[in-house]
C-alpha cells in the first residue's frame, strides 16, 4: 500500500459513498434551473431521484472513499492494465481524465503523452486533486493540469483535447447533458471519448444497479449529443470500454 491508500484505509469498504451536499430538492431543482431534458421521482437508497433519457442518476463517490480506487487487487480484478495498454494514446496527446479522483489513470497517461503532451485531471471535489497534487509532486511528473470542475461545466479548453475519459465516473454526473456538451466542445475534430462503465447486462458484476451502465444506454445518451459510436472493446472482465467519437 502507498501512504495515499493508508490515509484512507478506513473507508476502503465504502465502496459508494455518497458526496456531501450534491443532493437537492427536486422541485426546487427543476424551478431554479429550469431543465427540460430531467425528470424527478422518489429516489432509490442509491439514487439522487433524478432521471436522465431513463436512468436514474447515482450518488457520488465522495473523497472519503479514495482509499477503494487505490485498494490492492483493482488491477486483478478490473485488469486496469488492460484499460490502459489500450488507450488511444500517442506521445503529445492532450488528454482529460473526468473524474479523475486520485490520479489513478491521470499519473500513467502522464507518462504516456510524455513531456509534449498535457493530461487534465478534473474533478468536483477539491480534496482528489490535492492528491493527485501531491503525488505527481512525489514522482517529478509536470505534465499534469488539475482542473476543479463544476456539477454542470468539465471547466476545459475549446477544441484542444485528443481524447477523454472517463471511469466508473459518468454515471455519477448530476448534469450528464451539460457536462458532455462541454466534453464535446473540448474535443478536436476526431477526437474521442472513452468510456468505462461496469456492465449493467451482466447481473453477476458485485456493483450496485445504479453505479452500472448498460451499452445501449450508453449509446442513447451520447449520441443524442452528436457523438459516434466507434466500438466496444471486449476485453475488460466486469466493465464496457466504450468508444465515441467527435465527428
Amino acid at each position: 500500500m502507498n501512504r495515499f491508500t493508508v490515509q484512507y484505509a478506513t473507508a476502503a469498504l465504502v465502496l459508494l459513498l455518497p458526496l456531501t451536499g450534491c443532493s437537492q430538492d427536486p422541485a426546487q431543482t427543476a424551478a431554479k434551473d429550469g431543465d427540460d431534458f430531467y425528470t424527478y421521482t422518489d429516489s432509490n437508497y442509491d439514487g439522487i431521484g433524478k432521471t436522465y433519457m431513463g436512468r436514474e442518476i447515482s450518488y457520488v463517490m465522495g473523497h472519503q472513499g479514495a482509499g477503494w480506487l487505490e485498494r490492492e487487487g483493482r488491477v486483478k480484478e478490473e485488469r486496469t492494465d488492460l484499460l490502459l495498454a489500450n488507450l488511444p494514446l500517442n506521445s503529445g496527446d492532450s488528454v482529460a481524465d473526468i473524474g479523475a479522483g486520485t490520479g489513478y489513470f491521470s499519473l500513467p497517461m502522464a507518462r504516456i503523452v510524455g513531456d509534449n503532451g498535457r493530461v487534465y485531471a478534473v474533478d468536483i471535489q477539491p480534496e482528489m486533486l490535492a492528491i493527485i497534487e501531491a503525488r505527481s509532486s512525489d514522482m517529478g511528473i509536470t505534465n499534469i493540469t488539475r482542473v476543479l470542475a463544476t456539477e454542470k461545466d468539465p471547466q476545459l479548453p475549446v477544441d484542444t483535447l485528443d481524447l477523454v475519459l472517463f471511469v466508473d465516473a459518468y454515471h455519477e454526473f448530476e448534469w450528464p447533458r451539460e457536462v458532455m456538451t462541454g466534453v464535446y466542445n473540448s474535443l478536436v475534430s476526431g477526437g474521442k471519448v472513452i468510456l468505462i462503465e461496469y456492465r449493467m447486462e451482466d447481473p453477476s458484476v458485485p456493483i450496485k444497479r445504479l453505479h452500472k451502465m448498460s451499452e445501449k444506454q450508453a449509446r442513447k445518451e451520447l449520441e443524442a449529443l452528436g457523438f459516434q459510436f466507434v466500438n466496444n472493446l471486449d476485453l475488460l472482465p466486469q466493465q464496457h470500454f466504450l468508444v465515441f467519437q467527435k465527428p
